[in-house]
């Protein structure tokens, strides 16, 4: 339930940002706006492509259920 919440706190936040922007303010506190994953609401290893963090990407990835995404090898 508090994971859901900071998920929820975040988007909000990201929204205000982006209507303060569109209307051509500039926000009190930009620091303040960061990424977290959709999925697991982690805010370390976000990566801003598929908008997760690393873990939900590598465990989608090895699903299949990210399409164009490839296990590397050399």
């Amino acid at each position: 339930m508090a994971r859901k919440a900071l998920i929820v706190k975040a988007a909000k936040r990201q929204k205000a940002l982006q209507n303060a922007l569109a209307a051509g303010r500039k926000p009190k506190f930009p620091t303040r706006v960061y990424n977290r994953c959709l999925i697991s609401g982690r805010p370390r290893g976000y990566l801003r492509y598929f908008g997760m963090s690393r873990i939900e990407v590598r465990k989608l990835a090895s699903e299949g259920k990210l399409p164009g995404v490839t296990k590397s090898s050399w």
